[in-house]
């Protein structure tokens, strides 16, 4: 008895998560395409940006280590 129960219990459970991940996978279909454009100088501002914080990321990471030793 005790065992198809837990059957139950756990095919309802991989139900609920099938149908998180459908609704998920939904949401990501329908936003995988931007829906603006973006100029010229939008790019180049959102580069430096990345760049900007890949370099502070890097910054953070050797102050850490400097600390350690």
């Amino acid at each position: 008895m005790a065992f198809s129960e837990t059957r139950q219990v756990l095919g309802r459970a991989s139900e609920a998560v099938r149908r998180q991940y459908s609704v998920i996978a939904e949401i990501n279909r329908k936003y995988a395409t931007p829906r603006i454009t973006m100029s010229r100088w939008v790019k180049i501002s959102l580069l430096f940006l990345r760049l900007y914080l890949i370099f502070l990321v890097i910054l953070l990471g050797y102050k850490f280590l400097t600390l350690l030793s």
